[in-house]
């Protein structure tokens, strides 16, 4: 088992609070419950709540499962909980307000809560929170760079040979999930809203299915009520083109990368022009990816660039496009900022974004590319390998 060492922990519980003390001057107390925030300041997942008090420090309150917790984390302080009495027998007097992650609490969760802790406020610790994670540390870099290279190894190497004539979308996902699996992926793609395990892996026109989330491609699925994984109907055929978009995630920390195949027959000439504008679009962007530049302000270039041909199916498929061109992400695929209008806080040296110029063609499907980044002062610095065009598969 790897641990997040302690030292790595203590450094995210000072650089949260000092963000704390910077949007909410004169917090006293704090609570996290949401998972994912929860293992980024502690190491360990739990059924409980990590209080932050600003003069006393931190606990991790644990419900279930109190000894799994002590043998995965560093935390200085866990202790066993039993309710939320146990907790409030500890708290005392309680402050009128409590910040909190609501963003990964439930009104039933609060309501528990408040029936031992009644507070007179609860408001939202969110975006401090938001703020410490987007900048990775070393350890969490290290993690992020084997992923890269190991997705863009897979795609490039492992990939290929999965791929024969009559396979389906779905038979496809599983192959190349158990690939991963063999090869250190930590079993699932975690995004803010959802957990799903790869991401599209779709033939022919099958990227272009009216998405289920915010994002440039959709699947059918398998069927409305799981629409992820891929079509058990929708089968690999001569001169069909392969979208392959997913994540790899490592001890939690995810990459995100899209590769595009032709099976057996070249693209289309219109579908390599339009990949090699969206690789022109996304070395356009990688270079603005530096310290001080505002994500507004790539989203505005890259769009600006779009050829006239191609900006009513950028981004998305015809006439359906979304409004943004990449993501940050780590702990999930899908975090803040987003390259798009509206981000208007600059970026730092070690952030790490996902870029992802794609363009919908009627009747051939999705062309266009993505990678992640590592935010530096010469620009993007790709961590899941090179650019491709449509790689031709006979």
């Amino acid at each position: 088992m790897h641990k997040v060492p302690k030292s790595e922990l203590d450094a995210r519980l000072r650089h949260f609070t000092s963000e704390m003390d910077k949007s909410c001057p004169g917090w006293e107390l704090c609570g996290i419950v949401g998972k994912v925030n929860m293992y980024y300041l502690t190491g360990t997942i739990c059924n409980g709540l990590l209080l932050i008090r600003r003069e006393t420090g931190a606990t991790l309150w644990v419900r279930r499962s109190y000894e799994r917790s002590l043998l995965e984390s560093e935390f200085d302080d866990i202790r066993l909980m039993t309710t939320f009495r146990d907790i409030a027998a500890e708290v005392s007097p309680l402050p009128d307000t409590l910040y909190l992650d609501t963003a990964h609490a439930t009104l039933a969760w609060y309501g528990l809560l408040t029936k031992y802790m009644p507070f007179k406020n609860v408001l939202p610790n969110d975006g401090a929170m938001q703020k410490t994670r987007v900048v990775k540390s070393e350890f969490e870099l290290s993690l992020m760079r084997q992923a890269g290279g190991t997705l863009d190894r897979l795609l490039r190497e492992g990939l290929p040979p999965l791929l024969c004539e009559g396979i389906s979308e779905a038979e496809l996902s599983v192959e190349l999930f158990s690939l991963f699996m063999k090869n250190g992926h930590h079993g699932l793609n975690r995004f803010t809203s959802v957990e799903t395990v790869l991401g599209h892996t779709a033939f022919a026109d099958g990227p272009l299915y009216p998405a289920v989330f915010d994002g440039a491609s959709g699947i059918a699925g398998l069927c409305p009520a799981v629409p992820i994984i891929g079509s058990r109907d929708r089968f690999l055929h001569k001169g069909d083109l392969v979208y392959i978009d997913t994540g790899f995630g490592i001890e939690g920390y995810h990459v995100d990368k899209t590769l595009i195949f032709s099976y057996k027959t070249p693209a289309p000439d219109h579908a390599v022009t339009a990949h090699r504008h969206c690789l022109e679009l996304e070395r356009m962007a990688a270079q603005m990816l530096r310290p001080g530049v505002r994500p507004s302000e790539i989203y505005d270039a890259v769009i600006s660039s779009v050829a006239p041909e191609f900006r009513n199916s950028f981004m998305g498929a015809p006439n359906r496009t979304v409004p943004f061109i990449g993501h940050s992400l780590g702990l999930y695929l899908d975090e803040k900022p987003a390259i798009a209008r509206g981000f208007d806080d600059p970026l730092a040296t070690d952030m790490t974004i996902a870029l992802e110029p794609k363009i919908g063609i009627a009747g051939v499907g999705m062309v266009g590319s993505e990678n992640t980044y590592l935010v530096t002062e010469s620009g993007g610095v790709s961590l899941t390998g090179r650019q491709s065009d449509i790689i031709q598969l006979d």
